[in-house]
C-alpha cells in the first residue's frame, strides 16, 4: 500500500470538503441583511453616530454648541461605539449529528455548520471577531477566520453524542452553541452556568431531523445509535411513541429553562424548515444580546 498517496487523497478529500460549505455559507448570510449592526450604538470611537438631547447629568463641555445654535434646545454628539465584540461557536460534530431520516434531507450536522458559518460570515462583515469555543480556535477577525472555521467544521467526532466546550469563554462575549442535546444534559447545564458566571450570553439552537420531532415508527424496529455503540430492538415501537415525545418534550423544556435561568436565548430548528428563516432568528437573538 502507498501510504503517501492514500494519505494524500485523503487530505484533498477532507480539503474539498470545506470552501463549498464557505461558498453556501456566504450565499445564506448574503440573504440576511445586516440592518442596524450590534454595535451600532453610543460609545468609544471616531465615527459621528448621531444627536441627541441634552440629558441631566451630561457635562457642559460634551455639548455641540454648533448644532445646538439651530434652535433652543441643546444637542450633544454622539460617536458609535467601535469596540469589536468577540462571539464564540460551538457546534456539535459528534456521530449523532450526522443523522437523517430522508436523503432529500441534510444531516444535522451539515445544517449545524451551515448555520454556524453563515453566522461567522455576518459576524465577520460587521467588523466582530468570531472563533471557537475552547483553545483552539481563538476569535479573530476577517476572510482568513472564516477559511479556519469552515476547516474547524470539516473534522468529524466519534463520539456517540458531542459534550459542549465552555472553556476559554471571553468574559462578556457572545456565543452560540448548535447540538441536538439528544443526550446527557448536565454538562449542557455545566457549560451554561460557567458561560454565564462569566458574563456570557448567547444562543443555545437545539437542532432535530422531523423524523425525531414525529416518532413515525411502527411495528419491529431496530433504533441504533449513528455511531453504532448502542442498539435497542422493539416489535412495537408505536407502543413508545408516547412516552418518547413525553421525554422530547421534557428535553425541550428544561432547555428553554436552562436558558432563561443563564440569560441565554433557546432555539429549536428542524432540518425541513428554511434555513433562512432560522438564519434570521439566530441574528435577531444574537443582536438582541449584543448590549448585554
Amino acid at each position: 500500500m502507498n501510504y503517501p498517496l492514500t494519505l494524500r487523497a485523503r487530505a484533498e478529500a477532507e480539503a474539498a470538503r470545506f470552501p463549498p460549505l464557505l461558498a453556501r455559507a456566504d450565499h445564506l448570510a448574503g440573504t440576511v441583511l445586516l440592518g442596524e449592526h450590534g454595535r451600532r450604538r453610543a460609545g468609544q470611537g471616531d465615527d459621528f453616530w448621531q444627536y441627541r438631547p441634552v440629558q441631566q447629568g451630561d457635562p457642559v463641555r460634551i455639548i455641540d454648541w454648533r448644532r445646538s445654535a439651530r434652535g433652543d434646545t441643546q444637542f450633544v454628539r454622539e460617536r458609535e461605539w467601535q469596540i469589536a465584540q468577540s462571539v464564540m461557536l460551538w457546534v456539535d460534530q459528534a456521530a449523532s449529528m450526522r443523522f437523517t431520516s430522508d436523503p432529500n434531507l441534510p444531516e444535522k450536522t451539515d445544517r449545524a455548520r451551515l448555520l454556524a458559518l453563515s453566522v461567522a460570515v455576518l459576524l465577520v462583515r460587521g467588523g466582530e471577531r468570531v472563533g471557537l469555543t475552547g483553545t483552539t480556535l481563538p476569535p479573530r477577525r476577517g476572510n482568513a477566520q472564516l477559511l479556519r472555521l469552515a476547516e474547524m467544521f470539516s473534522k468529524d467526532d466519534d463520539a456517540d453524542y458531542g459534550i459542549p466546550e465552555a472553556r476559554a469563554m471571553i468574559p462578556l462575549a457572545r456565543a452560540m452553541f448548535v447540538s441536538d442535546f439528544l443526550s446527557d444534559i448536565a454538562p449542557v447545564q455545566a457549560a451554561l452556568t460557567k458561560a454565564a458566571d462569566r458574563g456570557v450570553r448567547g444562543v443555545l439552537l437545539q437542532l432535530l431531523d422531523p423524523s425525531e420531532e414525529a416518532f413515525p415508527f411502527q411495528g419491529r424496529t431496530i433504533f441504533e445509535s449513528v455511531g453504532g455503540t448502542i442498539a435497542h430492538e422493539t416489535l412495537k415501537a408505536g407502543d413508545l411513541r408516547g412516552r418518547y415525545l413525553d421525554r422530547l418534550t421534557e428535553r425541550k423544556a428544561a432547555l428553554a429553562d436552562l436558558c432563561a435561568a443563564t440569560g441565554w436565548q433557546y432555539q429549536c430548528h428542524h432540518t425541513d424548515a428554511s434555513a433562512q428563516s432560522a438564519l434570521l432568528r439566530i441574528w435577531r437573538a444574537l443582536e438582541r444580546g449584543a448590549g448585554t
